[in-house]
Protein backbone atom coordinates (compact mmCIF):
# COMPACT_ATOMS: atom_id res chain seq x y z
CA UNK A 1 0.00 0.00 0.00
CA UNK A 2 2.81 2.41 0.89
CA UNK A 3 4.63 1.50 -2.32
CA UNK A 4 1.55 2.22 -4.38
CA UNK A 5 1.19 5.68 -2.78
CA UNK A 6 4.84 6.51 -3.44
CA UNK A 7 4.45 5.45 -7.05
CA UNK A 8 1.46 7.70 -7.56
CA UNK A 9 3.37 10.64 -6.08
CA UNK A 10 6.32 10.03 -8.41
CA UNK A 11 4.09 9.90 -11.50
CA UNK A 12 2.33 13.13 -10.45
CA UNK A 13 5.68 14.92 -9.95
CA UNK A 14 6.86 13.80 -13.40
CA UNK A 15 3.68 15.13 -15.02
CA UNK A 16 4.10 18.53 -13.31
CA UNK A 17 7.74 18.85 -14.47
CA UNK A 18 6.74 17.95 -18.02
CA UNK A 19 4.01 20.60 -18.00
CA UNK A 20 6.44 23.25 -16.71
CA UNK A 21 8.94 22.43 -19.44
CA UNK A 22 6.22 22.64 -22.10
CA UNK A 23 5.15 26.08 -20.92
CA UNK A 24 8.79 27.29 -20.95
CA UNK A 25 9.33 26.11 -24.53
CA UNK A 26 6.01 27.58 -25.63
CA UNK A 27 7.05 30.94 -24.27
CA UNK A 28 10.27 30.76 -26.28
CA UNK A 29 12.54 30.95 -23.18
CA UNK A 30 15.21 28.61 -21.88
CA UNK A 31 15.29 27.82 -18.14
CA UNK A 32 18.42 30.06 -17.86
CA UNK A 33 16.58 32.95 -19.52
CA UNK A 34 13.66 32.49 -17.13
CA UNK A 35 16.08 32.60 -14.19
CA UNK A 36 17.69 35.79 -15.48
CA UNK A 37 14.33 37.44 -16.10
CA UNK A 38 13.19 36.51 -12.63
CA UNK A 39 16.34 38.12 -11.20
CA UNK A 40 15.66 41.37 -13.08
CA UNK A 41 12.09 41.68 -11.84
CA UNK A 42 12.91 40.78 -8.25
CA UNK A 43 15.67 43.37 -7.67
CA UNK A 44 15.41 44.98 -4.25
CA UNK A 45 15.69 48.55 -5.68
CA UNK A 46 14.35 48.62 -9.25
CA UNK A 47 15.28 52.28 -9.78
CA UNK A 48 18.78 52.08 -8.29
CA UNK A 49 21.64 52.53 -10.75
CA UNK A 50 25.20 51.43 -10.33
CA UNK A 51 27.30 54.57 -9.78
CA UNK A 52 29.78 55.25 -12.55
CA UNK A 53 33.38 54.40 -11.88
CA UNK A 54 35.30 57.52 -10.88
CA UNK A 55 38.37 58.30 -12.92
CA UNK A 56 41.34 59.22 -10.73
CA UNK A 57 42.51 62.71 -11.56
CA UNK A 58 46.26 63.44 -11.58
CA UNK A 59 47.60 65.58 -8.76
CA UNK A 60 47.92 69.14 -10.09
CA UNK A 61 51.40 70.61 -10.29
CA UNK A 62 51.74 73.45 -7.77
CA UNK A 63 52.04 76.93 -9.24
CA UNK A 64 55.64 78.15 -9.01
CA UNK A 65 56.01 80.89 -6.45
CA UNK A 66 59.47 82.46 -6.51
CA UNK A 67 60.43 83.99 -3.20
CA UNK A 68 62.51 87.05 -2.47
CA UNK A 69 64.71 85.01 -0.11
CA UNK A 70 67.60 84.51 -2.49
CA UNK A 71 70.38 84.84 0.10
CA UNK A 72 70.96 84.00 3.75
CA UNK A 73 70.59 86.84 6.21
CA UNK A 74 73.90 88.66 6.49
CA UNK A 75 75.42 87.01 3.42
CA UNK A 76 77.92 87.82 2.12
CA UNK A 77 79.56 88.92 5.36
CA UNK A 78 81.13 92.38 5.53
CA UNK A 79 84.93 92.60 5.50
CA UNK A 80 85.28 92.76 9.28
CA UNK A 81 83.08 89.70 9.80
CA UNK A 82 84.87 87.83 7.02
CA UNK A 83 88.25 88.48 8.62
CA UNK A 84 86.96 87.14 11.94
CA UNK A 85 85.53 84.06 10.21
CA UNK A 86 88.76 83.45 8.31
CA UNK A 87 90.76 83.54 11.53
CA UNK A 88 88.65 80.69 12.92
CA UNK A 89 88.71 78.42 9.87
CA UNK A 90 90.73 75.21 10.42
CA UNK A 91 93.87 75.02 8.31
CA UNK A 92 94.52 71.67 6.62
CA UNK A 93 95.64 70.27 3.33
CA UNK A 94 92.93 68.94 1.03
CA UNK A 95 91.90 65.32 1.39
CA UNK A 96 90.44 62.61 -0.84
CA UNK A 97 90.81 64.68 -4.01
CA UNK A 98 91.17 61.48 -6.03
CA UNK A 99 87.69 60.25 -5.03
CA UNK A 100 85.79 63.37 -6.17
CA UNK A 101 82.87 62.85 -8.58
CA UNK A 102 80.45 65.55 -9.71
CA UNK A 103 77.53 63.14 -9.24
CA UNK A 104 78.22 63.08 -5.48
CA UNK A 105 76.50 66.50 -5.34
CA UNK A 106 73.44 65.41 -7.33
CA UNK A 107 72.92 64.70 -11.00
CA UNK A 108 70.94 67.89 -11.75
CA UNK A 109 69.71 71.09 -10.14
CA UNK A 110 67.25 70.40 -7.34
CA UNK A 111 64.60 72.44 -5.57
CA UNK A 112 64.28 69.79 -2.81
CA UNK A 113 66.73 71.58 -0.53
CA UNK A 114 66.47 73.67 2.64
CA UNK A 115 68.75 76.52 1.59
CA UNK A 116 68.07 79.96 0.04
CA UNK A 117 65.91 79.45 -3.06
CA UNK A 118 64.90 75.92 -2.06
CA UNK A 119 61.33 74.58 -2.22
CA UNK A 120 59.92 77.57 -4.11
CA UNK A 121 58.96 75.65 -7.27
CA UNK A 122 61.72 77.25 -9.33
CA UNK A 123 64.79 75.77 -10.97
CA UNK A 124 68.00 76.71 -9.14
CA UNK A 125 69.56 78.22 -12.25
CA UNK A 126 66.48 80.41 -12.82
CA UNK A 127 66.76 81.63 -9.22
CA UNK A 128 70.37 82.67 -9.89
CA UNK A 129 69.44 84.46 -13.11
CA UNK A 130 66.55 86.30 -11.47
CA UNK A 131 68.89 87.48 -8.74
CA UNK A 132 71.96 88.41 -10.83
CA UNK A 133 70.61 89.76 -14.14
CA UNK A 134 69.50 93.34 -14.75
CA UNK A 135 66.83 94.49 -17.26
CA UNK A 136 65.06 91.32 -16.20
CA UNK A 137 61.97 90.05 -18.01
CA UNK A 138 60.15 87.10 -16.44
CA UNK A 139 57.64 84.69 -17.98
CA UNK A 140 53.94 85.60 -17.95
CA UNK A 141 52.71 82.07 -17.22
CA UNK A 142 55.65 80.96 -15.11
CA UNK A 143 57.28 83.76 -13.08
CA UNK A 144 60.26 81.50 -12.36
CA UNK A 145 61.38 81.54 -15.99
CA UNK A 146 63.70 84.33 -17.07
CA UNK A 147 62.82 85.36 -20.62
CA UNK A 148 65.64 87.85 -21.08
CA UNK A 149 68.11 90.04 -19.24
CA UNK A 150 71.70 91.24 -19.09
CA UNK A 151 74.54 90.04 -16.90
CA UNK A 152 77.42 92.28 -15.87
CA UNK A 153 79.92 89.53 -15.13
CA UNK A 154 81.43 90.16 -11.69
CA UNK A 155 84.67 88.35 -12.56
CA UNK A 156 85.53 90.18 -15.80
CA UNK A 157 83.11 93.14 -16.10
CA UNK A 158 81.78 91.89 -19.44
CA UNK A 159 78.14 92.63 -20.36
CA UNK A 160 76.46 89.45 -21.54
CA UNK A 161 72.90 89.27 -22.96
CA UNK A 162 70.57 86.43 -22.04
CA UNK A 163 67.55 85.15 -23.98
CA UNK A 164 65.43 82.17 -23.06
CA UNK A 165 66.10 79.10 -25.26
CA UNK A 166 69.12 80.72 -26.89
CA UNK A 167 72.73 79.83 -26.29
CA UNK A 168 74.55 82.31 -24.10
CA UNK A 169 77.96 82.86 -22.56
CA UNK A 170 76.47 82.79 -19.07
CA UNK A 171 77.24 79.95 -16.68
CA UNK A 172 76.27 79.27 -13.08
CA UNK A 173 79.44 79.07 -11.00
CA UNK A 174 79.93 77.52 -7.59
CA UNK A 175 82.22 80.16 -6.05
CA UNK A 176 83.89 77.52 -3.90
CA UNK A 177 83.78 74.86 -6.58
CA UNK A 178 82.35 71.44 -5.82
CA UNK A 179 85.78 69.86 -6.20
CA UNK A 180 87.33 72.43 -3.84
CA UNK A 181 84.53 71.86 -1.30
CA UNK A 182 85.06 68.09 -1.57
CA UNK A 183 88.75 68.42 -0.75
CA UNK A 184 87.96 70.79 2.14
CA UNK A 185 85.59 68.41 3.92
CA UNK A 186 82.52 67.73 1.75
CA UNK A 187 83.79 64.19 1.15
CA UNK A 188 82.52 63.37 4.66
CA UNK A 189 79.03 64.87 4.18
CA UNK A 190 75.75 63.05 3.64
CA UNK A 191 74.26 63.04 0.11
CA UNK A 192 71.58 65.55 1.23
CA UNK A 193 74.21 67.93 2.62
CA UNK A 194 76.05 67.85 -0.69
CA UNK A 195 72.80 68.39 -2.60
CA UNK A 196 72.05 71.39 -0.37
CA UNK A 197 75.49 72.83 -1.05
CA UNK A 198 75.23 72.39 -4.81
CA UNK A 199 71.91 74.32 -4.90
CA UNK A 200 72.59 76.96 -2.23
CA UNK A 201 72.24 80.41 -3.81
CA UNK A 202 74.87 81.74 -1.38
CA UNK A 203 77.36 79.46 -3.11
CA UNK A 204 76.27 80.29 -6.67
CA UNK A 205 76.95 83.17 -9.05
CA UNK A 206 76.05 83.88 -12.69
CA UNK A 207 79.34 84.41 -14.52
CA UNK A 208 81.05 84.55 -17.89
CA UNK A 209 81.53 81.03 -19.26
CA UNK A 210 85.05 81.60 -20.55
CA UNK A 211 86.28 83.13 -17.28
CA UNK A 212 84.59 80.43 -15.23
CA UNK A 213 86.27 77.71 -17.29
CA UNK A 214 89.68 79.18 -16.47
CA UNK A 215 88.75 79.41 -12.77
CA UNK A 216 87.67 75.75 -12.61
CA UNK A 217 88.08 74.46 -9.01
CA UNK A 218 91.10 76.58 -8.13
CA UNK A 219 91.40 78.25 -4.73
CA UNK A 220 92.23 81.99 -4.33
CA UNK A 221 95.97 81.32 -4.00
CA UNK A 222 95.90 79.97 -7.57
CA UNK A 223 93.19 82.09 -9.22
CA UNK A 224 91.67 85.52 -8.64
CA UNK A 225 89.01 87.34 -10.67
CA UNK A 226 90.68 89.37 -13.45
CA UNK A 227 88.56 92.34 -12.37
CA UNK A 228 90.33 93.66 -9.27
CA UNK A 229 87.30 95.69 -8.21
CA UNK A 230 85.65 92.37 -7.31
CA UNK A 231 88.50 91.00 -5.17
CA UNK A 232 87.02 92.22 -1.89
CA UNK A 233 83.57 90.75 -2.46
CA UNK A 234 85.05 87.55 -3.88
CA UNK A 235 87.03 87.01 -0.68
CA UNK A 236 84.02 87.88 1.47
CA UNK A 237 81.86 85.36 -0.36
CA UNK A 238 84.54 82.67 -0.39
CA UNK A 239 85.22 83.04 3.34
CA UNK A 240 81.51 83.21 4.17
CA UNK A 241 80.88 79.94 2.30
CA UNK A 242 83.75 78.16 4.04
CA UNK A 243 82.53 79.36 7.44
CA UNK A 244 78.89 78.48 6.73
CA UNK A 245 79.76 74.92 5.76
CA UNK A 246 82.63 74.47 8.23
CA UNK A 247 85.16 73.73 5.52
CA UNK A 248 88.93 73.86 5.90
CA UNK A 249 91.40 76.17 4.13
CA UNK A 250 94.96 75.47 3.13
CA UNK A 251 97.73 77.72 4.44
CA UNK A 252 98.37 79.36 1.02
CA UNK A 253 94.62 79.79 0.53
CA UNK A 254 94.28 81.57 3.87
CA UNK A 255 97.13 83.98 3.07
CA UNK A 256 95.56 84.77 -0.33
CA UNK A 257 92.21 85.49 1.29
CA UNK A 258 93.86 87.80 3.81
CA UNK A 259 95.42 89.76 0.92
CA UNK A 260 92.11 89.96 -0.94
CA UNK A 261 90.25 91.13 2.17
CA UNK A 262 92.90 93.82 2.60
CA UNK A 263 91.58 95.45 -0.59
CA UNK A 264 88.20 96.09 1.08
CA UNK A 265 87.58 99.77 1.76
Amino acid sequence: MAGSTAGRRGRLRALLLAASAALTVAAGCTPLQVERADGRFNTASPTAKTPPTKTRQPTPTPTPSPTQTLASKGFPPDARTARAQLAKLPVAWGKNWETYKRAEFGETWSDAVDVPGGRNGCDTRDDVLRRDLKNLKEGDRNPCVVVSGTLVDPYSGKELPYYYRRASQIETDHIVALGAAWRAGAWAWTPQQRLDYANDLDVLLATDKETNTVKSSQTPDKWKPPRQAYWCEYARRWTGIKAKYKLTVTAPEKLALQDLLATCK
